[in-house]
């Protein structure tokens, strides 16, 4: 008597189970379809956001301390591009117009080394960094120092080395610092890459004068000092997702993924985004990732400090001393090096 009763529910969970699937079916082929009929738009061309006609004047709006109010949108690659090409007149030329030649090889190593700085020149490298971790955009983003502006700003006197510094002599200083390794040699096919790389993106930009876009931007002084309970609260809340709680980055196999921002796998003191003012202007343009301008000038100046409160790789220039070291070469409200934080000397060498 219970067979036919058994059956009939197994009848009846078959039928349910089919229209189940076949509601999810429909739903993917739809889903699908809706995707090829209506595909995301395509990031515009340099040359398309130049010949478009200009946006109408927005109505005035209050004044406001840029400082302290988050901008209204993100501040992504392109926005970035669009505003160097509004701002210049130029952009760098896109990949797809690389030479096929000699010099077009020379430039694709140079932007391998570039992106992958460990695997393609690891002789020269002593951390987990690569060159686009600072450089956003394979070099290209406006505001993240990018490499088309570093090639017609030099040979430039330098305050740092208080020389006038060539582009090979500035990249070996990178080597030096950002990467904690060693520089290249002068004649040296690293070099030779990296400097064909960005000649190539530099294409068409003037010469011998200022660039919009270039380097990082100055940020004026916070309304207060910056303060380490503060960044530390904006890393929580706008860093640690990427970077971990840890500040050591992510890494999926031997693929550093985001660098860690300090300990021994991050840059030296003695490199440039150890300074307050460099990372700060670095952090509000660019950070969290495309979502540049996001954050207050309040908020990058504490977290700049936070991030640089922190113990990373010794100074190449170490004298034996931290005190002495500091008054030689970080003897300024911008550098952390030899400061006392939580109880603890930064510069003095703890894992």
């Amino acid at each position: 008597m219970k067979i036919p009763r058994i059956r009939g529910l197994l009848l009846f969970a078959g039928v349910l189970v089919a229209l189940v699937l076949g509601v999810v079916i429909a739903s993917n082929v739809v889903f699908k379809r809706q995707v090829q009929d209506k595909p995301w738009p395509a990031t515009p061309t340099a040359a398309q956001v130049a010949s478009e006609p200009p946006a109408p004047p927005a109505p005035a709006a209050p004044a406001a301390d840029a400082r302290q109010q988050p901008a209204l949108a993100p501040d992504g690659v392109a926005s970035a591009t669009a505003r160097l090409v509004e701002r210049a007149g130029f952009a760098p030329p896109a990949e797809i117009d690389l030479p096929d030649d000699e010099f077009g090889k020379m430039v694709r190593l140079g932007e391998r080394i570039f992106m992958e700085t460990g695997k393609h020149a690891p002789q020269y490298v002593g951390n987990r960094l690569n060159c686009v971790n600072c450089h956003i955009d394979a070099g290209r983003q406006a505001d993240s120092a990018p490499m088309w502006a570093a090639f017609v700003h030099y040979p430039a006197y330098r305050k740092k080395t208080g020389e006038v510094d060539t582009l090979a002599s500035r990249l070996q200083g990178c080597f030096m610092y950002s990467m904690n390794g060693k520089a290249p040699p002068a004649d040296s096919e690293v070099l030779t890459a990296l400097q064909s790389y960005a000649f190539w993106l530099a294409k068409g930009a003037p010469v011998g004068t200022p660039m919009p876009g270039s380097g990082y931007p100055k940020l004026d002084k916070p309304a207060q000092a910056p303060d380490y309970a503060r960044g530390e609260q904006v890393y929580a809340q706008n860093c640690a997702l990427c970077h971990g709680a840890d500040g050591q980055g992510q890494r999926v196999g031997d693929t550093q993924v985001f660098p860690p921002l300090w300990g021994p796998q991050s840059f030296n003191w003695g490199a440039g985004m150890h300074g307050l003012a460099n990372a700060s202007g670095f952090i509000h343009a660019n950070m969290p990732l495309g979502r540049g301008r996001t954050l207050t000038g309040q908020q990058a100046w504490d977290v700049a400090l936070f991030m640089n409160s922190h113990e990373r790789p010794q100074d190449p220039r170490f004298t034996g001393s931290v005190a002495e070291t500091r008054k030689k070469y970080h003897d300024t409200d911008d550098s952390m090096y030899g400061r006392t934080v939580n109880g603890y000397v930064l510069g003095s060498g703890r894992p």
